[in-house]
């Protein structure tokens, strides 16, 4: 059984209101009865009730996530189980919950804000997949509601960002493809609406671009396993086909990985596959996935501590700046052998 106030305040040998004062900080009580009461308090395990501080306070003590993405794609990549992990940590210390949406259909995501806003079920919510053009900021500056974002969007905002530079990673995998004798390397991307598909594609031209090689293999994906293996198919059935292929995440790399072994191919003897985030399988894989590890734990804990600062006015407003991911180097990518390895130069 929970324990309640009037559980205290028959233990401590006072009323009611006076435990109130005390476990709110208020005044109406003396410090020997305020102490008293704390001990008494813990000794009895006692917690507040999220509903009564909601009630009391107007807040709702929650934070609110809408994912708009399939729940197939949602249930097969672990950045996400890991990113939502990494807020529940932080919100768990702060007394906080999470109201988690995904929206399927279209319309669905602005009609979940709304309603979020309209029923008073969160006090902020953190925006994830920064898109180009993203309608999402005026949303919430209609609604009222407190936000932060996954990286500093396009379009102009005033509400804070959490930030982690995924173009670096994309770059030193490239030119450690180049260092080793590639000249044929493939990008699978992400959807070229998110700003981070778009960014990762960017960061690979760029890097072709400075050492004089050509940006033809990109195929855009949709970051799960059967895009992936049909974007595979597409790059090595060309008449040229890449020696390498950087992919924007750890599922499509694996599932690109395991295509090509099916046709005949040696990893990374024929082909050398890079992947992104690190995901623990990585490791694991055979040969081992070389791979840009990201952190999303300590992101969606980093995003939830700004946004609740924010909530309780102790942000000054600045973006926050996470360490840029690295290439772990592993089995998967080495010099090519035995292929046509000649490029457009």
């Amino acid at each position: 059984m929970r324990v309640t106030i009037s559980d205290v305040a028959r233990a401590a040998g006072v009323s009611k209101g006076a435990v109130s004062y005390a476990l709110n900080g208020q005044a109406g009580v003396s410090e020997d009865t305020r102490r008293r009461i704390l001990s008494t308090a813990a000794a009895l395990g006692w917690t507040p009730s999220l509903r009564a501080r909601s009630l009391s306070s107007s807040k709702a003590y929650a934070l609110g996530l809408v994912v708009a993405r399939d729940p197939r794609l949602l249930g097969s990549d672990p950045f996400f189980p890991s990113f939502i992990a990494g807020i529940e940590t932080t919100l768990a210390d702060r007394g906080y919950s999470l109201v988690l949406t995904v929206a399927t259909k279209t319309g669905s995501e602005e009609s979940s804000y709304r309603r979020l806003a309209h029923e008073g079920r969160v006090d902020g919510v953190i925006l994830s997949d920064m898109r180009t053009n993203d309608s999402r900021i005026a949303l919430l500056l209609e609604l009222g509601l407190a936000a932060v974002t996954l990286n500093r969007p396009e379009t102009p905002s005033p509400f804070p960002a959490v930030c982690m530079d995924d173009t670096e990673g994309i770059s030193e995998a490239v030119q450690h493809l180049i260092d080793l004798g590639h000249t044929r390397i493939a990008h699978v991307g992400g959807s070229q609406h998110y700003i981070h598909g778009l960014s990762r594609r960017n960061a690979w031209a760029n890097t072709l671009e400075l050492n004089g090689l050509a940006t033809d293999l990109f195929v855009e994906a949709d970051f799960g396993a059967v895009q992936g293996v049909a974007a595979t198919a597409d790059l090595l059935g060309r008449a040229n086909p890449p020696t390498a292929i950087v992919y924007a995440n750890d599922i499509m790399a694996t599932a690109g990985q395991a295509y090509a072994q099916q046709q005949g191919l040696r990893i990374p003897h024929d082909l050398s596959v890079t992947g992104y985030d690190n995901t623990e399988y990585a490791q694991y894989l055979t040969p081992a996935l070389s791979s840009i590890g990201s952190d999303p734990l300590r992101w969606g804990s980093a995003a939830a501590q700004v946004l609740l600062n924010q909530l309780e006015g102790t942000h000054d407003g600045e973006d926050v700046v996470l360490p840029a991911p690295r290439l772990i180097t592993r089995g998967s990518s080495a010099a090519p052998h035995g292929r046509n390895t000649t490029g457009s130069q």
